[in-house]
């Protein structure tokens, strides 16, 4: 039995979602739920000791990365961030499978009822009662979601989702935590710091910025509006889409070779390791330009292949930035750090959960390259310019890369007004 759950004083993380439109009737939310707590696989067996205790120790590991962050990144936005979270802070949550699961067909329904509401007003006869997509469109978009969310509940160590309420929320999915760190063997305590470690800097990453979520609800609202309502029938369009992914995820999940019994997504990923970069430019042709989509493309307004180019551009930088801390950790801070990132590697366990949903969903063919373009950004401009110049790019939405200064580093330093800082000139760190 699993016994590793979300503790009452840490509240409910699924709570905060949107009050019930007429857009609702276009997926049975209900019905995800469901669905994803019946499909939920078992985690590992613990006792209810053992379980309390790896609570307060993720808790615990939570706490500490903050500081480490801190020093790497030299962001006072993470000053003192999440202090008081080892004894329950409210915006981090230690939670089973079916908590995250749940949780997150909440933040799905927030991120995609602005563009139903859309899709409804200009085709009511979508919730008209008796209606096809109404009645078998909604059942099916809502089991196909249940079914998606049940094999990820699986796969994520960690998230921070910067659009919960009050702020956002990081949650820490403890079955996953204990299932790959005793697959891998890993020292307990070192892993726990290390996947902490990344979710923190994204919690950090939206402190710095926090204009930044309502930048990315904006775009995201015009890509899936425009993507959405290009459908005939929006009910059939959504369940196809999530049918399309949950195949997807677990094919993946069965070609993946040596893979965990926690699931992995099989997509590249170096882990912070830094290595992955050089296989995927080689999988790729060494290609450096950004990869386009062909359904954008197709039937994509051209302010909907701007927000595409944009979401794309702002996801590699958050994945890119926190990779490139990853890579500033040593044995000082985890003292088993190598050991973590060669068995961690190729395991694509910090994927962004918003990324696929925004991605996948709606049948965006997007290449797991942008992980290591971003984090090559990141480190020519840190290379280039120092950390503290860097960081001006937290400031507004302005100063986010665009997808072609991604891809070259050095058109964003030039349009910053950047002059380039000798590595000997650049401040050290703390």
């Amino acid at each position: 039995m699993e016994h590793t759950v979300a503790e009452p004083s840490t509240g409910n993380p699924a709570d905060g979602s949107p009050a019930e439109s007429p857009a609702d009737l276009l997926i049975a939310w209900d019905v995800a739920e469901q669905s994803a707590a019946r499909l939920v696989p078992p985690g590992p067996r613990l006792s209810a000791r053992e379980a309390a205790a790896e609570v307060a120790a993720l808790r615990d590991a939570a706490h500490a990365s903050v500081d480490h962050v801190h020093r790497i990144t030299g962001l006072e936005a993470a000053a003192g961030l999440g202090a008081g979270s080892e004894a329950g802070n409210s915006d981090t949550f230690i939670v089973d499978r079916a908590t995250w699961a749940k949780a997150n067909a909440a933040s799905f329904r927030r991120l995609l009822t602005p563009a139903l509401e859309e899709a409804v007003a200009a085709k009511p006869e979508m919730v008209r009662p008796g209606s096809s997509t109404q009645v078998f469109g909604s059942a099916v978009a809502g089991t196909e979601l249940g079914a998606v969310l049940g094999f990820l509940s699986a796969n994520v160590l960690g998230q921070f989702d910067p659009f919960a309420p009050a702020g956002g929320r990081l949650m820490l999915v403890a079955p996953n935590v204990v299932m790959l760190r005793q697959e891998l063997n890993l020292e307990p305590a070192d892993f726990r710091l290390w996947v902490c470690l990344h979710e923190q800097t994204h919690r950090v990453q939206f402190a710095a910025a926090p204009w930044l979520p309502e930048h990315l609800l904006g775009l995201i609202g015009t890509l899936s509006s425009s993507t959405l309502g290009a459908a005939d029938s929006l009910g059939d369009r959504l369940a196809e889409a999530l049918r399309h992914l949950k195949e997807e995820l677990q094919q993946r999940g069965e070609d993946q070779s040596g893979g965990s019994g926690a699931g992995d997504d099989g997509e590249s990923s170096d882990g912070g390791s830094g290595d992955g970069g050089s296989r995927d430019a080689q999988a790729h042709g060494g290609a450096s330009g950004p990869p386009r989509n062909r359904l954008i493309e197709l039937i994509g307004s051209e302010e909907a292949r701007e927000a595409y180019s944009q979401i794309t551009a702002v996801m590699s930088l958050l994945e890119g930035h926190a990779n490139h801390v990853m890579d500033a950790v040593d044995s000082s801070i985890v003292p088993s750090v190598k050991t973590i990132r060669r068995r961690f590697q190729d395991r694509g366990k910090h994927r962004s959960i918003l990324e696929r949903w925004v991605r996948r969903l709606l049948q965006l063919d997007v290449k797991a390259r942008q992980y290591t373009d971003g984090q090559r950004f990141v480190s020519r401009v840190v290379e280039t310019v120092g950390m503290e110049r860097f960081n001006q790019v937290w400031e507004s939405a302005e100063h986010l890369p665009t997808e072609e200064e991604l891809h070259d580093p050095d058109r964003w330093v030039a349009r910053m007004g950047f002059a380039e800082t000798s590595a000997a000139e650049t401040p050290a760190e703390d």
